[in-house]
């Protein structure tokens, strides 16, 4: 591991920068892509359209990320959709001699999955631009090495031999940001700034009136400023002590491998009681692998992730929740972290984008990278730019058939979001409706905070969040209450922008297969026949989730109502927490008597990884996961929607909503 460090094509010499491999350009067009793979080189003028919304599944499909060293060097791009063809095969970006990759706006969305700069990097490519980036796609590049830049002009430039001045690839960044790239990573910064040889800046910032995400930063601050000054700024570059640090199979692997390589395998993990380990994403992997996979080893690699992991945790003392004798997990990663450790103003950090699920509950909880997470080891803290903040007003008394998925797939529709508007800006959402929520439909306005790029997704807490801690939890009411109003933002303080949301005549929304902010009303597709009713996944596997689906198929049966034949119908809590209560409850016997799957907790078909995945490209799946792009889940075709709306799908065997069929069952 590493070698993709010294078969870099960017040279740096003198603090500058010169480019002496090709530059593939990630066109919509397939032909225009096997034309540059064949080894004919684009000009930088060429006016073809280039990919926007490029997804780390798209440059790194899950089944890649079963490797964890340079191999992944011959896999970057195998999973990109170019107008419907994947024209990129095994090894040929590393076999093109390519030193830039280029291409549209929000680059890297989804997953946090380091995999994916890294297999870019493996394969020699040492820079990427593009219109926009997703925030954790381009922390994990900078933390590599990576350069980056959005300044196409740059490319004119190289693709000339001029050489240019590193500090073009910085221009725009915070201080430590733009350390980390002219050092070429993460760990030469930590290491140089733990010998003393470069510091953060101090926080200079005022006194002021500060937002709930900002006073939680303030409050971590790793190094305060002249006088001990607690108070920062949007654009304040910190580093900030984490309370909890917690990874899974599909990542530890790679950075525990940094760790023995960089750090030592002897050396131990920085206070072990805070970092926690989980085995949720593979787990039921066997029940989904096609047998020709299976065949070529990529099951035994998979595997492998695992016995590393559990290796790796009894060696540091870390806590492992490991898999469970059904086959499935204890629970998804940030599903336990909301329900069994995180509290309200405390900062988390996870490798998986969906992370911020936690902020349901007043946490400011941060997805991140591999790199991020193996520096966060060894010193506790992470870097991070201070987030402007952009307030998510949701108003009105929604009906009560719309749930916090509509409210989100409503957002992610909204313009200033799938324009990129909330990259990299803490989502913090607030208006009577969200008041109304629960902590668990408040757990999925947080959780897919990640789909619109945001930095992170908060709800400020109150008497909900203290019912919520002693009864869930069992904690003293004085405690909760204590902790509560410590997490409260300041009056008067600044929102970088709000957008409001009126949801008092919402109706059940889809997003079509693609993207998540393909939000349309669910009557636009009534009808449409399904194969594959998928009701689960950290985003919609809660209590709240299970009870509404439970609702509708009660309904069902006491109409005679059941799974179509030819239908699938699968549900998965999110944690053997959630599964117990369904157990208890009756729920799990209920959809037993309609014809439902019920599979043991885990991640699953959300990533491509479980029961409930297509097999073939004209396959249609609603389901209540969080990500519908390109091959997430199998080659088919996958709409979003609500719990009660995948419900009612599986039972009609066609897209609707349970309006809808007790209004068609009422016509008859």
């Amino acid at each position: 591991m590493g070698s993709w460090w010294n078969d870099r094509r960017v040279r740096r010499r003198a603090d500058r920068v010169s480019l002496p491999g090709r530059i593939l350009y990630l066109t919509d067009d397939p032909d225009a892509m096997r034309a540059q793979l064949s080894g004919r080189d684009l000009p930088p003028d060429h006016g073809l359209p280039l990919r926007h919304d490029i997804s780390t599944d798209e440059i790194t499909p899950a089944r890649i990320c079963y490797h964890f060293d340079d191999t992944l060097g011959e896999f970057p791009y195998l999973g990109l959709v170019c107008r419907g063809e994947r024209p990129v095969g095994r090894g040929a970006v590393k076999g093109g001699g390519f030193a830039a990759s280029v291409s549209g706006r929000r680059r890297g969305k989804g997953s946090s999955r380091e995999a994916a700069p890294f297999a870019e990097m493996s394969a020699g490519i040492g820079l990427a631009v593009a219109e926009s980036f997703e925030r954790i796609y381009e922390a994990n590049c900078v933390n590599l090495g990576m350069l980056t830049t959005a300044d196409f002009s740059v490319l004119g430039r190289l693709h000339a031999g001029t050489s240019v001045p590193l500090d073009a690839f910085t221009e725009g960044m915070d201080a430590i940001a733009a350390e980390v790239v002219r050092l070429g990573g993460l760990f030469h910064y930590n290491v140089a700034r733990l010998q003393g040889h470069v510091a953060p800046p101090a926080v200079t910032t005022a006194p002021r009136p500060m937002t709930l995400v900002e006073k939680i930063v303030a409050s971590h601050l790793r190094r305060r400023g002249p006088g001990g000054s607690a108070a920062v700024a949007p654009g304040d570059a910190v580093f900030v002590t984490a309370d909890l640090r917690f990874s899974h199979e599909y990542v530890t692997p790679m950075a525990s491998a940094m760790w023995d390589n960089t750090v030592g395998p002897g050396v131990q993990l920085t206070e072990a009681s805070s970092v926690l380990f989980f085995r949720d994403h593979l787990t039921l992997l066997r029940r989904a692998m096609p047998p020709d996979e299976v065949a070529a080893g990529s099951l035994a690699l998979a595997e492998g992730l695992a016995a590393r992991q559990r290796e790796f945790a009894r060696r540091m003392g870390v806590r492992l929740h490991d898999d469970t004798p059904d086959g499935g997990s204890d629970g998804i990663c940030h599903t336990l972290v909301l329900d069994r450790y995180a509290l309200p103003g405390q900062v988390l950090l996870g490798t998986d984008s969906h992370t911020c699920q936690a902020g349901a509950l007043g946490a400011l909880a941060i997805g991140c990278g591999t790199t991020e997470m193996f520096n966060a080891w060894f010193t506790r803290d992470v870097r991070l730019r201070v987030p402007g903040t952009l307030r998510v007003e949701v108003t009105g008394r929604p009906s009560a058939e719309i749930s916090a998925k509509d409210v989100m797939l409503l957002l992610l529709a909204q313009p200033l979001v799938r324009s990129g508007g909330a990259i990299g800006l803490a989502l913090e959402y607030s208006g009577e409706a969200v008041r109304a929520m629960d902590v668990d439909e408040r757990a999925t306005l947080a959780n897919m905070a990640s789909e619109a790029g945001a930095f992170t997704g908060i709800v400020a807490p109150d008497a909900r969040v203290v019912e919520h801690l002693v009864g869930r939890r069992g904690m003293h009411r004085a405690e909760a209450e204590r902790l509560v109003a410590a997490a409260a933002a300041d009056p008067g303080c600044e929102h970088a922008a709000t957008l409001r949301l009126d949801v008092s005549e919402l109706e059940p929304l889809i997003a079509t297969p693609g993207d998540p902010g393909n939000g349309r009303p669910a009557r636009e597709l009534e009808g449409l026949p399904i194969r594959i009713a998928y009701g689960g996944s950290c985003t919609a596997g809660k209590r709240s989730d299970m009870d509404a689906m439970a609702a509708v198929v009660r309904w069902g049966l006491e109409r005679g109502l059941r799974v179509p034949d030819g239908v699938r119908f699968l549900v998965q809590s999110g944690s053997q927490d959630v599964r117990r209560y369904c157990e208890d409850s009756g729920i799990v016997a209920l959809f037993a008597r309609v014809g439902a799957e019920v599979v043991p907790p885990s991640c699953g078909a959300c990533i491509n990884a479980g029961p409930g995945v297509s097999t073939s490209a004209d396959e249609v799946t609603i389901a209540s996961i969080n990500r519908n792009f390109p091959g997430r889940s199998g080659p088919g075709l996958v709409y979003l929607a609500s719990p009660a709306t995948v419900a009612a799908s599986a039972l009609a065997g066609a897209i609707t909503t349970w309006p809808a069929l007790r209004r068609r069952l009422e016509d008859k």
